[in-house]
């Protein structure tokens, strides 16, 4: 794995392009002006009882919570501060105490009157960002763009703000001639990206706004607390299915952006190791051909775009969350989803240390699933992830296995009683997690199976998109100190979600209703601290591109706090002691100065941390020319020198085939290298 492969440093200039930033080139005459639905007034009501009631989190709606939707409201519409001004901040601020008790009335008017006003600047903004299309840029000029807009001040004029898309525009015309196109390449591009903004914004209904507002009502809560419109909830129900057929990942739209909702495991996205939850697509491609800007499209659209005959190639651009100025790329392979690709899978791997070969097995799960209808219908030989993982272990102990690694890496969690049933297999009766209710209610739930079918030498190995389930099973085998977690500090959510169909209180009503998905439990581990914000950590932990403070759950300020209950009893096995982690420790740093695989890595993710402080990004192309051939001469360089390491990788496989593998996972590497110490 080479984060410069996977990282291509391109101006991007997307910065203004949130929101309703697709809301452009309208006829002030031909805007139809929105107002709320009858059935808003019911959903409201029915959001307001089912949060009261259900959420975990126990608030009173009052002048402070106003406050936060107010703030949270103006963000979803201009979070880059690029269509409003201060002046209709300070106008809208009479408004800032007012909702709370709108919400108690059942009244939204507030929130259309100012999406009215956000639709008319950002239709003032977007005719002058034509004027500047048409115009042109001068790329020989030393000036540069701000990538951090936290602390940015609303404009105080029409020049000033005129002044900020100047320096937007151009940044994606740069962006753009970067990437291969030409002068006209780049008017045409910009241009027709912008068009769709014109279309975009006449789709706007009445539902949308209403979504709009009523996600800054619900995120308040939490960030897993969300309102879905109609439309939303069939496009994830409905249109998302179909991208199965794809790349393998469910998405949904989000202002003017297809984002991704869910990584399929087993699927391609998954396999890349490099398209994850709340990315961005902003760019498809076939094959070879020349990439097609989506920006402003319908998700049926892009979804249409992306799928294609099984076998086909397709290439996405996207932006990560928290990382505007890098645009990535991936290559993906068609296929089609099923349940035989999403199950768990288990492989050999020999590995010499000393004078001795370890038969290490490596067992990869990519999600906690289960076959609920047929576990309820009593099919006695229902498939579930515990399940296959016991005849996988049986399979391994017939070839002698010396020693198991789970790889939980990019693995997003799924069914709780599988994370049970899995500890199980590996520990004897016990609790495994405590769930924490909304009424603050406390349930252990255990592993009543006695018996374990592997008691040998185990390591869990996990990354920063571990969450839910995988930390769960992962904080067992760390407090029952059965096996060595190795990796990276894992999501961190330790909360549980239910979806709630407003349809489903008023079945007469004849139109469709949203939905409304919600926190209502909490999971703490059986040494009674919670995963929430905090996720499991490593006992050895490698370096991670990753940081909380920008992915995972503790990057979000309104994510449920950590917290401890009382420990359940249990008894650890005792099988890792703190001596054997100190010892393990003392390899790895040893391994880190030298393997060279580890030093690209760590060298990769310096580099990109350092990329991602950066607080200005040049608007010269000589400059950004310059920086991007520099990291692709770096790049080249660590190839080689990985290239030139064959010989280190016979000293840890006798197999070409897995050879290579190690030498494109330093991760799965290193765990195996630490794996094969703890059996000595």
């Amino acid at each position: 794995m080479n984060l410069k492969e996977l990282k291509k440093l391109v101006i991007v200039g997307l910065l203004g392009l949130v929101a309703f930033s697709s809301q452009a080139f309208i006829l002030k005459d031909s805007v139809t002006v929105l107002q709320p639905a009858q059935k808003h007034a019911m959903e409201i009501g029915l959001t307001m009882d089912i949060l009261n009631r259900y959420h975990y989190l126990k608030i009173d709606m009052n002048d402070s919570l106003s406050a936060v939707i107010f703030e949270n409201f103006l963000a979803s519409l201009d979070d880059n501060k690029a269509y409003f001004t201060k002046a209709d901040i300070d106008y809208f601020t009479k408004y800032k105490y007012q909702l709370d008790d709108d919400l108690k009335a059942r009244n939204v008017d507030v929130a259309f009157q100012i999406f009215r006003i956000f639709r008319e600047r950002a239709d003032a903004r977007i005719t002058y960002i034509q004027t500047l299309i048409d115009e042109g840029f001068d790329f020989t000029k030393e000036e540069s763009i701000a990538l951090d807009n936290e602390n940015l001040a609303w404009a105080t004029s029409d020049t000033e703000i005129n002044e900020r898309w100047r320096k937007i525009i151009k940044s994606q015309a740069l962006s753009l001639k970067l990437s291969g196109k030409d002068d006209d390449g780049v008017k045409e591009t910009l241009t027709k990206r912008y068009q769709r903004y014109q279309k975009g914004i006449n789709q706007y209904n009445s539902d949308d706004v209403f979504q709009f507002f009523m996600n800054a009502v619900a995120e308040t809560y939490d960030p897993h607390t969300n309102y879905f419109s109609p439309i939303s909830s069939e496009n994830f129900n409905i249109n998302m299915n179909l991208s199965l057929e794809g790349i393998g990942a469910r998405l949904t739209q989000s202002m003017d952006y297809t984002v991704i909702n869910e990584v399929i495991a087993g699927g391609p996205a998954y396999k890349s190791k490099q398209l994850q939850k709340d990315d961005k697509i902003i760019g498809v491609a076939q094959g070879d051909e020349d990439y097609v800007d989506v920006i402003g499209w319908r998700l049926q659209d892009v979804v249409q775009l992306i799928r294609g005959p099984k076998g086909s190639t397709v290439r996405l651009q996207y932006l990560k969350r928290g990382e505007e100025a890098l645009i990535n790329e991936v290559i993906l392979i068609r296929e089609k989803i099923n349940l035989e690709d999403e199950s768990a899978k288990a492989e050999m791997i020999p590995i010499s240390k000393g004078n001795r070969v370890y038969n290490l097995g490596v067992i990869t799960i990519p999600n906690f699933y289960m076959n609920f209808e047929d576990a309820r219908n009593g099919v006695p030989d229902y498939r579930s992830v515990s399940r296959d993982v016991e005849k996988l272990i049986k399979d391994l102990q017939s070839q002698n296995v010396d020693g198991i690694m789970i790889d939980l890496r990019y693995n997003g969690g799924g069914a709780l009683p599988e994370a049970i049933n899995l500890t199980g297999l590996f520990i004897d009766q016990g609790p495994v997690v405590q769930v924490k209710h909304s009424n603050n209610q406390i349930e252990v739930q255990k592993n009543s199976n006695g018996g374990v079918v592997y008691d040998g030498p185990l390591a869990v190995l996990v990354n920063r998109f571990s969450a839910s389930a995988s930390e769960i099973f992962s904080a067992a085998i760390q407090d029952y100190e059965r096996g060595v977690i190795i990796g990276e500090t894992t999501f961190g959510k330790g909360t549980v979600q239910q979806m709630a169909g407003f349809n489903r209180y008023y079945p007469n009503y004849p139109e469709k209703m949203g939905n409304l998905k919600f926190t209502l439990s909490k999971y703490y581990r059986v040494s009674g601290s919670s995963t929430q914000n905090i996720g499991v950590t490593p006992d050895i932990e490698f370096p991670s591109a990753f940081d909380a403070e920008e992915f995972g759950e503790s990057s979000r300020p309104n994510a449920l706090k950590w917290d401890q209950i009382p420990t359940s009893y249990y008894k650890p096995t005792h099988s890792i002691s703190a001596q054997i982690i100190d010892n393990l420790r003392t390899l790895y740093n040893e391994d880190l100065k030298t393997d060279i695989d580890l030093k690209n890595l760590t060298e990769d993710i310096a580099k990109m941390k350092a990329n991602q402080e950066r607080n200005e990004l040049s608007l010269n192309l000589d400059e950004r020319q310059n920086e991007q051939n520099k990291n692709e001469e770096e790049s080249d360089i660590q190839k080689k020198l990985s290239e030139s390491a064959g010989k280190i990788y016979q000293e840890y496989s006798t197999s070409e085939e897995d050879q290579k593998k190690l030498r494109e996972d330093p991760y799965l590497k290193e765990g195996l290298r630490l794996l094969a110490e703890l059996i000595k």
